[in-house]
């Protein structure tokens, strides 16, 4: 099966969420949730992604998770990786009970595609103060995909991980869990990279940007919102509309995308000094706003 057909299927089985102009979106992904031990990507910008959590959910914002939310790959089970940050899925499960959260899979967390195993282990959890059972992610549902639709217009987004468009990272996904768990995990302590990551692999990050932009061309120009390769992408109107939301694990920043008021903007939240020199966690726009009306499907 190529890349192409994998992008084609995503497309096809896709969850549709209607939206209009005053709908609010934010888009993250590549958390890599982890155990909070020193493999633990996330760990270093967990205070900045939960101030910007907090933000978004204070805002009215939906959620969307483009994959690789949590670190399945490094980490045998979801627990370890709730008692890490269990601030971070009580504030999601907020977003939950107020249907604002959608979550997609990627190839670290593509365990999740079955739906036995996300009711298994994200639906509660043990409190082990009162020792009883807790609701979480009660009934929630991952997806491959989704696909924003403008009520008025008939405008789409896709929203997929993009690791269709990577051959190893889709079908070989097992292997690669594996060699990470006895291999790359230890080895990242002394600086030593994945060479299958395409995060760290720009050659094959490259391959994985062509392979979906030629997926959009041959689907006139339909907008697609991806991650998996963590470099953030804003095209500008006029140009090929393939939007990369970057991750949550940059070194001391975290970027996203969000939809607000029919406009687009590439966000990155880090921390900053005052002239005080007291810290702060601030938003700064990168990219946009760009009216979505201006990204015209052909």
């Amino acid at each position: 099966m190529s890349s192409s057909t994998r992008l084609d299927n995503a497309y096809k089985n896709a969850k549709v969420i209607p939206f209009d102009e005053g709908s609010k979106f934010i888009f993250f992904s590549d958390c890599h949730r982890g155990d909070n031990s020193f493999a633990d990507d996330f760990a270093n910008n967990r205070n900045i992604y939960f101030h910007a959590l907090n933000h978004y959910y204070r805002e009215g914002f939906s959620y969307i998770e483009l994959g690789d939310g949590d670190e399945l790959w490094e980490n045998i089970s979801f627990d370890s990786i709730f008692e890490a940050h269990k601030n971070v899925y009580q504030l999601l499960r907020r977003f939950h009970l107020e249907n604002r959260l959608h979550m997609l899979w990627g190839n670290h967390d593509m365990v999740y595609r079955d739906p036995a195993y996300v009711d298994e282990n994200l639906s509660h959890y043990f409190e082990p103060i009162d020792g009883s059972d807790k609701e979480l992610f009660e009934g929630i549902t991952y997806h491959e995909a989704v696909v924003l639709k403008h009520s008025e217009t008939g405008q789409e987004i896709f929203c997929v991980h993009g690791h269709q468009a990577d051959w190893w990272n889709y079908v070989c996904w097992r292997i690669g869990r594996f060699l990470v768990r006895v291999l790359w995990k230890p080895l990242q302590v002394v600086g030593i990279a994945d060479p299958t990551s395409p995060a760290k692999n720009y050659k094959e990050l490259i391959r994985i940007e062509k392979r979906i932009k030629r997926w959009i061309l041959k689907n006139g120009l339909l907008i697609t919102m991806a991650g998996h390769t963590h470099r953030p992408r804003f095209p500008e109107p006029g140009q090929i509309p393939f939007f990369n939301d970057g991750s949550c694990v940059h070194p001391r920043s975290i970027t996203g995308i969000e939809l607000e008021n029919g406009q687009l903007s590439l966000i990155k939240w880090h921390i900053d000094t005052k002239p005080d020199g007291t810290l702060q966690i601030v938003r700064v726009l990168l990219e946009g706003p760009e009216k979505l009306r201006d990204y015209i499907n052909y």
